[in-house]
């Protein structure tokens, strides 16, 4: 009999398909059992209507069969089957669904939309091609006495006879590739290998999937002394069939979700947070999401991959779909099950991403909303996930000019002078006195260096709270936040800090304009690592500090230097030396003018490197520094 050509532009499409459209060859298995259960499904569907259909729901399976020796794999179901001429149109034309068809014309409307039906694109099929390099499909149309073959290697066309079955439905018949150097076809016949396939992409496939597996069990009658083991052929159901996102919620227990997070995700620990969300309306689907309790491995490096696990009727369809989350959320691990995603004909993509926006959105807010109910009402647990994951949200405040301040800025805690807890902005706001115009901060590597800035001494003398920024992005987060609730930022750091009444300010001034000469000697005698040298009143008992004029602060500085290929960019801010005018360093400074400049010259760099100490900042020159010291010492 004369093979038939493929109806479309046959070599070329079919070239293009195995080679270019699947990213992955296993994907082919997927594919097959996806169309098996289709063909369960219209059986399924029909027999609602067709009394002379007598099969129950429990009656149906798929079956895969793996024989090493003749290097064949079988997918066989016993769902709708195929006749001549449906064999023929479904596969003999390249991108013709069956499926679709199904769903779109051969049911009656009103039954339409309540199909679920996986496999609309009419190309799964041909996958198979690139494992195999024949394809053998036996069906017999469910009510028919008549089965027929179609057969074929591949783009040369194809054959169809009629051949002997038994039962309705329909087997597909792969004869493997020999292997090669750089690709084991034979994997595909192993059982471990089929049985992680069927776990991965079809574990949720409404109908049985079910194998014969080698087991091992003792013999009977070895004794205990000198047991003996045989092998036994058992029938094994691969996949669990109802997915447990798509079960009530009563009817799963928090120990199922947790073993299912640990199982699914690969982690030790049970998640923080379990959010289960069901939608229908503009867009249907499922999500199933965990907050691990950690941070996994390379987190925070650009290796680390987001994205949630897609499904499309229970079917696999992308491992880590990123357009689902955010940047600022990328901690979530889990799963959205959508039947209305748009996807491209190998399955693996989308057409186009409206409805993934869609989603995203609505995920988005559902996220941010149960970690604002975990702030509210389990802070202990927040607490924990924020020493995780917080650093993620600031720099969400942050990234993207702002655009998620609004999302963000209320989930964000703080370490504060105020006690041991840490506190949200909206909390320290509330607190803040009535005479209080701006949200105090000191920046430090951690709380306690924080916490000794000379300036923060002053500021919770007057009764004001104090937030400890200790991460390199918290600074940038509230630049760029620049005011909570009308009330901007300022560092304590910041030379715009001004704690007295007009009278000292003026009194300040005065000091400052008559020792104006002193201060600039001072100034050339530390060199053009700072912009000024003046007295303060701001400090309480400390001899002096460091400030900074303008928006990069003295800590920003330090954070920029430290991103790779900046360590020498010139990125510097404009420090100040302030010298306590209230302690007597000030007159000891004066009297050196006075009397010994070449030591007033040693007392500034001293000052300053004593400032940049406290601060947080290194030292320039130790070795000078540590000379200095030592020759006062003697001095003295």
């Amino acid at each position: 009999m004369a093979k038939k050509q493929f109806k479309t532009e046959s070599k070329k499409l079919l070239d293009m398909m195995i080679n270019s459209i699947y990213t992955h060859k296993e994907i082919f298995l997927r594919e097959l059992i996806s169309n098996a259960s289709d063909a369960i499904d219209k059986l399924y569907f029909r027999s609602l209507t067709d009394t002379t259909v007598s099969l129950v729901r429990g009656d149906y399976e798929i079956r895969i069969i793996a024989d090493k020796a003749a290097r064949t794999l079988e997918i066989r179901d016993n769902g709708c089957g195929m006749a001549k001429e449906e064999l023929e149109s479904n596969l003999g034309t390249i991108a013709r669904s069956g499926s679709f068809d199904f769903k779109n014309g051969d049911e009656p409307k009103e039954n339409a939309d309540k199909i679920d039906i996986i496999g609309q694109f009419g190309v799964g099929f041909y996958s198979a091609f690139m494992v195999s390099e024949k394809i053998t499909v036996t069906s017999r149309a469910y009510g028919s006495e008549e089965a027929y073959k179609w057969e074929s290697e591949g783009v040369d066309g194809y054959l169809v006879e009629k051949a002997e079955k038994e039962g309705f439905g329909t087997s597909v018949l792969l004869k493997l590739r020999p292997d090669t150097d750089d690709e084991k076809y034979s994997e595909f016949l192993d059982e471990y290998r089929i049985k992680d396939l069927v776990r991965k992409y079809s574990d949720y496939i409404r109908y049985p999937i079910r194998m014969m597996v080698a087991k091992t069990r003792r013999k009977d009658g070895s004794s205990d002394d000198n047991p003996e083991y045989e092998e036994y052929l058992e029938d094994e159901t691969l996949n669990r069939m109802i997915p447990i996102w798509k079960k009530e919620k009563s009817e799963v227990t928090d120990e199922e979700y947790n073993n299912f997070y640990k199982e699914k995700f690969r982690d030790y620990e049970d998640p923080v947070k379990v959010i289960r969300q069901k939608t229908e309306g503009v867009s249907d689907y499922i999500a199933l999401l965990f907050i691990p309790a950690r941070a996994p491995y390379g987190y925070y490096t650009r290796d680390f991959e987001k994205g949630l696990q897609l499904y499309s009727s229970g079917v696999l369809i992308m491992d880590k779909c990123k357009e689902l989350l955010p940047d600022y959320f990328s901690f979530v691990k889990g799963l959205v099950d959508s039947a209305d995603l748009s996807l491209n004909i190998s399955r693996e993509m989308l057409q186009h991403d409206r409805q993934l926006k869609i989603i995203a959105k609505a995920l988005e807010k559902k996220i941010k909303d149960e970690l604002q109910k975990m702030l509210e009402n389990e802070r202990d647990k927040y607490k924990e996930f924020f020493r995780e994951f917080g650093t993620q949200i600031k720099y969400g405040v942050y990234a993207d000019f702002g655009v998620h301040k609004e999302t963000l800025k209320d989930l964000m805690i703080f370490s504060t002078s105020m006690g041991d807890e840490p506190t949200t902005l909206k909390e320290y706001v509330s607190r803040m006195k009535d005479d209080q115009k701006k949200i105090y901060f000191a920046v430090g590597d951690s709380r306690e260096q924080a916490e000794l800035l000379p300036q923060v001494e002053a500021v919770t003398a007057k009764g004001y709270e104090v937030l400890y920024l200790t991460e390199d992005v918290d600074e940038f987060a509230f630049m760029m936040l620049h005011d909570y609730d009308g009330k901007e930022f300022l560092n304590v750091s910041s030379d715009e800090l001004d704690l007295g009444t007009d009278e000292e300010k003026e009194s300040l001034k005065a000091e400052n304009e008559a020792a104006k000469e002193m201060l600039g000697f001072m100034k050339d005698a530390i060199g053009d690592d700072i912009s000024a040298v003046r007295f303060t009143n701001s400090l309480k008992d400390h001899p002096a500090c460091l400030s900074s004029e303008g928006a990069l602060s003295a800590s920003m500085e330090k954070t920029l230097g430290k991103m790779p290929g900046q360590e020498n960019a010139g990125i510097k801010a404009e420090k100040v030396l302030e010298i306590n005018s209230a302690h007597p360093i000030a007159d000891k400074l004066r009297k050196l003018y006075d009397s010994d400049r070449e030591k007033l010259n040693k007392y500034a760099k001293i000052l300053y490197a004593n400032a940049r100490l406290i601060s947080g900042l290194a030292i320039q020159n130790p070795s000078e520094i540590g000379e200095l010291v030592t020759s006062l010492m003697i001095d003295e």
